[in-house]
């Protein structure tokens, strides 16, 4: 691997160690993750198949691919959590992988886990598909752009406060909650916790607002490390929900092709029309792209490329945009049948919609792209 700060050719081929990686998850999903459980488990309210999670987590080893192998980790890197996205954007598996497996296991590798105890026994829990974490920012925040911290902390190192919009909380072992003085773990279900679901647009990825009324802490890292930590998080995350978004695009282009291909008028098959020809040909080639960005966001990151904070704004620009198109054309080329709850469409379409404003949203990227290139605003 090139050291880190040093340009790099970036490689977008998948290895085959990633594509066994590949095939041992899509099985698993393909098993145990029809769209008919994806809804019911939606039907039921419940935040994430728990049983799932511990085979993928646990047994696949997914739940520890970014943690080191000497924190107890499988020493993987972003490429192979960006292949694990990619299928679980392709089933809309209802699991916390990008919320704790990529956001919370992040966070704390940039709180110095050798030299935190805390922090070193909470990452091996983590990796070993033993506990959940949720970092409590609200979801749609983009890397760069972290609010100041709505906790505080005081004398007693109890946390006050509330974050709304936070992703994976409801079924979270551990809260990384930023507060005023640094980064706290919060057992989700100590006294003071308050854990509120609210109604989402994508049941599969449920939010939540997070009360804290002097909740018990152990703070994990001060201020200055903990934004640096946060930050990192979310440019990690960001790049990565390119991955999950490719994923769901190719899901829902294979699924209108079948449809178009058997579904028949005037006696032939109304994937031989030409409008619907050009219309999915056109979904292709904005595929390809957005695998292309997909991976080389990955594998910058994988890298720790100095073109990273590029490579992920150009991804979530264009993958963001991509997954929602892809998901309107399964919709409306399905006809009818698309627009009902027994067909898993709309599940598609709405965690595209979720996922465009997650981690910030395609405009909020191409901002933060123009600043990174030195394009000068059309205002200044």
């Amino acid at each position: 691997m090139p050291r880190a700060g040093t340009p790099h050719p970036a490689d977008l081929l998948y290895s085959e160690a990633e594509e066994d990686l590949r095939a041992a998850v899509r099985a698993l999903l393909d098993d145990r993750c029809p769209p008919a459980a994806v809804l019911a488990a939606a039907e039921a309210g419940r935040p994430y198949d728990a049983p799932l999670w511990d085979t993928l987590g646990r047994d696949i080893g997914a739940a520890g691919l970014l943690v080191p192998e000497k924190l107890g980790g499988q020493g993987a890197t972003a490429r192979e959590a960006a292949v694990v996205l990619e299928e679980l954007g392709r089933s809309v598996a209802p699991l916390p992988y990008l919320t704790s497996a990529v956001l919370a296991v992040r966070t704390l590798l940039g709180c110095d886990p050798e030299a935190e105890e805390e922090v070193r026994g909470l990452l091996g829990r983590l990796a070993a598909g033993r506990a959940t974490a949720a970092l409590a920012v609200p979801l749609s925040t983009a890397p760069g752009g972290a609010p100041r911290p709505t906790v505080r902390a005081d004398a007693d190192g109890r946390l006050t406060g509330r974050v709304t919009g936070v992703a994976g909380a409801i079924g979270a072992s551990t809260l990384l909650v930023p507060a005023d003085s640094g980064l706290y773990a919060v057992a989700a279900d100590a006294a003071g916790v308050r854990t509120t679901p609210v109604t989402s647009l994508d049941l599969t990825r449920p939010l939540a607002t997070v009360d804290l009324d002097r909740a018990a802490a152990r703070r994990l890292a001060p201020a200055e490390r903990a934004a640096a930590a946060v930050d990192r998080a979310l440019l990690t995350g960001a790049g990565l929900l390119a991955s999950e978004q490719l994923g769901l695009a190719e899901w829902c282009l294979a699924e209108t092709v079948r449809h178009t291909r058997e579904r028949h008028q005037f006696g032939r098959p109304i994937g031989s029309f030409q409008a619907l020809k050009h219309r999915m040909a056109a979904l292709w080639l904005e595929l390809v792209s957005a695998r292309a960005a997909a991976r080389n966001a990955a594998d910058a990151l994988a890298a720790d490329s100095p073109d990273t904070p590029v490579a992920v704004a150009v991804a979530q620009a264009y993958c963001a945009r991509v997954a929602v198109h892809a998901a309107e054309e399964c919709v409306q080329l399905h006809g009818g049948i698309g627009m009902t709850w027994e067909h898993p469409a709309h599940l598609y379409l709405k965690r595209a919609k979720s996922a465009e404003i997650a981690l910030g949203t395609p405009g909020r990227h191409r901002e933060r792209l123009a600043v990174l290139v030195g394009i000068p605003s059309p205002t200044s």
